[in-house]
């Protein structure tokens, strides 16, 4: 499947459909489809009766087995979920075993006697160890191997991986298609979910979440110490990484930024008066110390540090910059 907002990038790949690289690394915003782009393209190497546009046909046996996630000379790396299936506060990795054992798979023959595909997303969960032992296969890539790699972080690969791969970027919807897909899914408070997600229509429904953060954003508007420290508390009990805190509140600083230049808010439009409110009675100068103290804490996100006395001391330091103390 494609979404309708990257058929224009599908016809471009088609165009070039005979000279295809070793490996296509595509890159954009997380949520607005580069993984469902890159499986189609995948089952499209993959297929025995391509349709015109070298679309998969989605008949043959090929396209069955890719179906059913059991396509023999289809390999998938992605990090894996701990045993209890929860990732919690555990900033999940593609690690060196997983890489060597696809690695060894793809010098044997292939099953099918046809292309062998490796899709890796995203890319820039691989751990150092991982990603220099993907280096190897791309530098010499076996016969009739292609390498799907999808990344929502480009900056942070390898720059001697990012060489050995034609790039595709691959752009995120416009805010009409996006708000048209959610009303079809018949998503909830479709502008205010997407105005949070940056404009990425696929994001998971998570309504305790949702519901938490607006709690949280409430509590912004108009900070008190004892409901500020219960909050700490039930949060942590959510077992949350310190990532997503650290999010929600980044996101209420920069609206707050933009009223105090008088500009309407990005991420929580429905609390634009709030944003407002605070702003008018906030420093710029205190904002941006602020600020700079949450970029500091940001690579511990995931980090195995109390999440609760950090929050505890966040919020602490929310309502002296809104008391202007």
């Amino acid at each position: 499947m494609i979404y309708p907002w990257h058929r224009q990038q599908w016809r471009q790949l088609a165009v070039h459909w005979q000279n295809q690289p070793n490996a296509w690394l595509f890159t954009g915003k997380a949520h607005t489809g580069k993984t469902a782009f890159a499986r189609f393209t995948a089952q499209a190497l993959l297929c025995e009766l391509p349709k015109a546009g070298h679309e998969p046909c989605g008949a043959c046996a090929s396209c069955h087995l890719f179906a059913q996630n059991s396509h023999p000379d289809f390999y998938e790396l992605t990090p894996e979920l701990p045993e209890d299936g929860v990732a919690g506060r555990k900033l999940l990795q593609i690690k060196i075993d997983a890489v060597r054992e696809i690695v060894d798979n793809l010098y044997l023959t292939s099953v099918r006697g046809g292309r062998r595909v490796v899709l890796i997303h995203p890319a820039e969960s691989m751990n150092l160890q991982a990603a220099n032992g993907l280096l190897k296969a791309l530098e010499e890539p076996p016969p009739q191997v292609v390498f799907l790699l999808v990344t929502h972080a480009r900056d942070k690969l390898l720059p001697t991986i990012k060489s050995r791969c034609r790039q595709m970027v691959l752009p995120a919807p416009s805010r009409d298609e996006a708000l048209q897909y959610l009303h079809e899914q018949g998503v909830a408070q479709a502008e205010s979910l997407l105005a949070f997600h940056s404009g990425a229509p696929l994001f998971e429904a998570e309504p305790e979440l949702d519901n938490m953060r607006d709690e949280l954003i409430g509590l912004l508007a108009k900070p008190r110490l004892l409901a500020m420290l219960d909050y700490a508390a039930a949060f942590d009990k959510q077992k949350q990484p310190l990532a997503v805190f650290i999010d929600w509140l980044q996101k209420w600083l920069l609206d707050v930024g933009l009223a105090q230049r008088s500009m309407p808010p990005l991420y929580y439009p429905a609390f634009a008066a709030q944003s407002a409110q605070t702003a008018a009675k906030t420093d710029p100068v205190r904002l941006f110390a602020l600020n700079g103290r949450l970029n500091a804490l940001s690579p511990y996100g995931y980090h195995t540090l109390s999440v609760k006395m950090q929050l505890e001391s966040l919020l602490i330091d929310y309502l002296d910059f809104w008391q202007n103390k």
